[in-house]
């Protein structure tokens, strides 16, 4: 109990900074913080207020009206807006409401979930394969733009993900999907004939 309370005293002394970065959807915009706010390396990607149970912060930025979808993942925040609101105007909202959770030093997730991209020993060597190259040459390009992509399944070919965060219904993220991924996987694995994105 102490070593939380200390460690809750330490947060708030740090200081604390939140800045944003543009990323290819015009409606996703990510809060980036200046140290880690997810304790594990995976993603948390949060649809609407009911999905939040596993994330304070993430409730907290649904009370704004304008806020579509919340992503959670190392040091940032990706959040969506509604088509009629203008970022200059929300900005400054979004922003506050980060920075006062984060300087609160209250957990950002409460409960870290397992990684669908980690290769696990039970893995036939094809999905090892796959998640092998997904996480050492794709994730991290997804990741500059705010968002995760996570492995589902292989069969047959087909090579099925989820897209997560500013990815989730960007414009560009079916050709990114297309010309990007499938194409390297296919360099690498020419057993792959496709790559679909999966909806959850």
């Amino acid at each position: 109990m102490l070593n939380h309370k200390a460690k809750k005293m330490e947060q708030i002394k740090k200081h604390i900074e939140v800045y944003t970065e543009a990323n290819p959807n015009p409606n996703s915009l990510k809060f980036v913080a200046n140290f880690l706010i997810s304790p594990d390396n995976n993603s948390y990607d949060f649809e609407s207020v009911q999905s939040t149970e596993n994330s304070p912060l993430a409730k907290e930025l649904f009370a704004h009206k304008f806020v579509e979808r919340v992503f959670i993942m190392n040091n940032f925040v990706t959040v969506t807006k509604d088509e009629k609101s203008e970022w200059a105007d929300i900005i400054p909202k979004l922003k506050k409401t980060i920075k006062n959770y984060l300087e609160s030093g209250e957990d950002v997730i409460r409960k870290s979930q397992n990684d669908a991209n980690e290769i696990q020993d039970s893995d036939p060597e094809d999905v090892k394969k796959i998640k092998e190259i997904l996480n050492e040459y794709i994730r991290p390009a997804v990741e500059m733009d705010g968002g995760s992509i996570q492995f589902s399944n292989y069969n047959d070919g087909v090579v099925k993900v989820e897209l997560h965060g500013a990815c989730s219904g960007c414009p560009s993220s079916t050709l990114t999907l297309k010309s990007g991924i499938e194409n390297l996987l296919k360099r690498f694995m020419p057993q792959v004939k496709e790559v679909v994105a999966e909806s959850k």
